[in-house]
């Protein structure tokens, strides 16, 4: 065969070159894919972690439904904190049980189900320790005496209290504040023989807002939710006795975290403003 037939039939070269280069290329793009996707995964968690606006984590997120059981005379007071928090953690619905803390200590002891409990005294708290995460004091009290409107009696003092003529009424002995309130007549001697012995503290204040009684020893933030039916009688502080409000997390809660989430909240500068609005006093 002539040497230029025999040029024309082989093979060129450079197609093989090509054919390389393009295989290397191919190889390298496949080991990069991967990693670029790792790293926009990572960029994706980090925005998740930062909300997406560059900012820093806000920490676990409350979800779903919570049941806290609470003291009477925080009644009104949780119905500003409700609205507060759901509004802060969306997502979050929170149920309020109210009873005397005896009361409640003894739904939990016997099963109810709930997340978290705020008693009116660390005494009802402590006898929880089983069933309860370590509880902090979110705001104190002090005790009034609540008259009928107008204070017609003209109480003034505790030892008023003890007027044979006067209908005062006491939360029971078990409750804390029926405690509280013994605790100080005993201090200044006063011998008081109540009408009746009321389970909670709100229980005690419709008494005498009603007309059911002439007096009766109340927490002074729930007196002071009923300005227009009765009067309010101060107890010098060397007379008087501190309620402290201990909240805690139920071991058998069903969504622990978030109700961690919310006995922590209790004690922020939110939370703290609401209550110190409602006369409560700082822990």
């Amino acid at each position: 065969m002539p040497r230029a037939a025999r040029a024309a039939r082989a093979p060129h070269p450079r197609p093989l070159r090509t054919r390389a280069r393009i295989a290397g290329l191919t190889a390298t793009a496949a080991l990069l894919v991967p990693l670029l996707a790792a790293c926009g995964s990572d960029d994706e968690s980090d925005g998740d972690r930062k909300g997406g606006q560059g900012g820093e984590s806000a920490g676990p997120a409350s979800s779903g439904k919570l049941t806290v059981l609470a003291a009477a005379s925080l009644t009104d007071v949780f119905k500003t904190v409700k609205t507060a928090y759901e509004d802060a953690h969306p997502g979050v619905e929170l149920t309020f049980s109210f009873a005397g803390s005896q009361e409640l200590a003894a739904q939990v002891r016997q099963g109810a189900p709930a997340d978290a409990i705020v008693t009116a005294d660390t005494k009802t708290m402590d006898g929880l320790r089983a069933e309860t995460g370590t509880p902090s004091v979110i705001a104190k009290n002090r005790l009034v005496i609540a008259t009928r409107e107008g204070n017609p009696d003209d109480v003034k003092t505790l030892k008023d209290l003890a007027d044979p003529k006067l209908k005062v009424v006491l939360a029971a002995e078990e409750v804390p504040v029926g405690r509280y309130s013994r605790q100080v007549l005993d201090a200044q001697q006063v011998d008081v023989k109540p009408v009746s012995e009321e389970p909670n503290v709100r229980a005690v204040l419709s008494k005498v807002e009603l007309g059911e009684a002439d007096a009766g020893i109340v927490y002074k933030t729930d007196a002071d939710t009923k300005p227009d039916k009765v009067d309010a009688i101060a107890i010098p502080d060397a007379q008087n006795a501190v309620a402290q409000y201990p909240a805690a997390v139920l071991k058998e809660s069903g969504d622990s975290p978030s109700a961690q989430a919310f006995v922590e909240w209790l004690s922020s500068p939110p939370a703290q403003k609401i209550l110190r609005d409602a006369g409560f006093q700082k822990p």
